[in-house]
Protein backbone atom coordinates (compact mmCIF):
# COMPACT_ATOMS: atom_id res chain seq x y z
CA UNK A 1 0.00 0.00 0.00
CA UNK A 2 2.80 2.52 0.87
CA UNK A 3 4.65 1.54 -2.07
CA UNK A 4 1.62 2.77 -4.29
CA UNK A 5 1.91 5.93 -2.44
CA UNK A 6 5.08 6.09 -2.85
CA UNK A 7 5.16 5.74 -6.77
CA UNK A 8 1.73 8.10 -6.72
CA UNK A 9 3.58 10.85 -5.28
CA UNK A 10 6.70 10.13 -7.74
CA UNK A 11 3.89 10.33 -10.46
CA UNK A 12 2.68 14.00 -9.21
CA UNK A 13 6.36 14.96 -8.94
CA UNK A 14 6.80 14.55 -12.81
CA UNK A 15 3.64 15.22 -13.51
CA UNK A 16 4.89 19.33 -12.29
CA UNK A 17 8.33 18.82 -13.74
CA UNK A 18 6.61 18.12 -17.23
CA UNK A 19 4.37 21.55 -16.87
CA UNK A 20 7.13 23.13 -16.33
CA UNK A 21 9.01 21.79 -19.47
CA UNK A 22 5.63 22.15 -21.41
CA UNK A 23 6.20 25.51 -20.91
CA UNK A 24 9.80 26.07 -21.96
CA UNK A 25 9.12 23.96 -24.72
CA UNK A 26 6.50 26.34 -26.71
CA UNK A 27 8.87 29.23 -25.99
CA UNK A 28 11.54 27.04 -27.81
CA UNK A 29 8.97 26.39 -30.59
CA UNK A 30 7.94 29.85 -30.90
CA UNK A 31 11.30 31.23 -31.40
CA UNK A 32 12.14 27.87 -34.04
CA UNK A 33 11.70 28.33 -37.86
CA UNK A 34 11.04 26.45 -40.69
CA UNK A 35 10.59 27.05 -44.08
CA UNK A 36 8.88 25.75 -47.13
CA UNK A 37 9.06 26.41 -50.68
CA UNK A 38 7.14 25.56 -54.02
CA UNK A 39 7.59 26.40 -57.37
CA UNK A 40 11.75 26.06 -57.55
CA UNK A 41 11.52 29.05 -54.66
CA UNK A 42 9.16 31.15 -56.42
CA UNK A 43 7.22 31.53 -53.34
CA UNK A 44 8.45 30.88 -49.66
CA UNK A 45 6.94 30.07 -46.23
CA UNK A 46 7.80 30.87 -42.90
CA UNK A 47 6.69 29.42 -40.10
CA UNK A 48 7.44 29.04 -36.32
CA UNK A 49 7.72 25.78 -34.21
CA UNK A 50 4.35 26.26 -33.51
CA UNK A 51 3.16 26.38 -37.21
CA UNK A 52 1.96 30.11 -37.43
CA UNK A 53 3.13 32.18 -40.81
CA UNK A 54 5.45 34.58 -39.74
CA UNK A 55 6.40 35.38 -43.51
CA UNK A 56 5.64 34.99 -47.08
CA UNK A 57 7.78 36.00 -50.33
CA UNK A 58 6.40 35.70 -53.40
CA UNK A 59 9.16 36.20 -56.20
CA UNK A 60 8.32 39.38 -58.14
CA UNK A 61 8.61 37.88 -61.68
CA UNK A 62 5.81 35.44 -60.78
CA UNK A 63 3.68 38.83 -60.26
CA UNK A 64 4.98 40.56 -63.35
CA UNK A 65 3.78 36.62 -65.15
CA UNK A 66 0.23 37.70 -64.02
CA UNK A 67 0.12 33.84 -63.53
CA UNK A 68 -2.85 33.85 -60.65
CA UNK A 69 -3.08 30.18 -61.15
CA UNK A 70 0.30 29.26 -60.30
CA UNK A 71 0.51 31.61 -57.26
CA UNK A 72 -2.78 29.73 -56.17
CA UNK A 73 -0.96 26.60 -56.16
CA UNK A 74 2.36 27.10 -55.03
CA UNK A 75 1.13 29.10 -51.62
CA UNK A 76 -0.63 26.13 -50.54
CA UNK A 77 2.33 23.73 -51.43
CA UNK A 78 4.74 25.73 -49.71
CA UNK A 79 2.53 26.30 -46.26
CA UNK A 80 2.07 22.78 -46.70
CA UNK A 81 5.62 22.25 -46.48
CA UNK A 82 6.71 24.67 -43.78
CA UNK A 83 3.82 23.27 -41.95
CA UNK A 84 5.19 19.67 -42.11
CA UNK A 85 8.68 20.65 -41.05
CA UNK A 86 6.96 22.53 -38.08
CA UNK A 87 5.18 19.35 -36.81
CA UNK A 88 8.49 17.15 -37.02
CA UNK A 89 9.71 20.25 -34.52
CA UNK A 90 7.16 19.68 -32.88
CA UNK A 91 7.47 15.69 -32.64
CA UNK A 92 10.80 16.38 -31.94
CA UNK A 93 10.38 18.53 -28.49
CA UNK A 94 7.80 16.51 -27.21
CA UNK A 95 9.97 13.28 -27.94
CA UNK A 96 12.93 15.18 -25.91
CA UNK A 97 10.61 16.17 -22.86
CA UNK A 98 9.00 12.90 -22.46
CA UNK A 99 12.27 11.14 -22.47
CA UNK A 100 12.94 8.67 -19.85
CA UNK A 101 9.43 8.40 -19.22
CA UNK A 102 8.34 4.08 -19.43
CA UNK A 103 4.82 4.91 -20.20
CA UNK A 104 3.41 2.19 -22.81
CA UNK A 105 2.19 3.87 -26.00
CA UNK A 106 3.07 7.17 -25.63
CA UNK A 107 5.44 7.11 -28.90
CA UNK A 108 2.60 5.95 -30.71
CA UNK A 109 0.01 8.15 -28.65
CA UNK A 110 2.48 11.29 -29.66
CA UNK A 111 2.93 10.21 -33.19
CA UNK A 112 -1.13 10.84 -33.67
CA UNK A 113 -1.40 14.14 -32.02
CA UNK A 114 1.71 15.78 -34.21
CA UNK A 115 0.24 13.95 -37.34
CA UNK A 116 3.48 11.81 -38.01
CA UNK A 117 4.91 8.50 -37.09
CA UNK A 118 7.39 8.13 -34.32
Amino acid sequence: MFKGIGNLASLMKTAQQMGGKVQEIQEQLRAARATGAAGAGLVEIEVNGLGEVLRTRVDPTLFASGDQEMLEELLPAAINQAQAKAKQLHREAIQSMTAGLNLPGLNEALAQLSGGDS
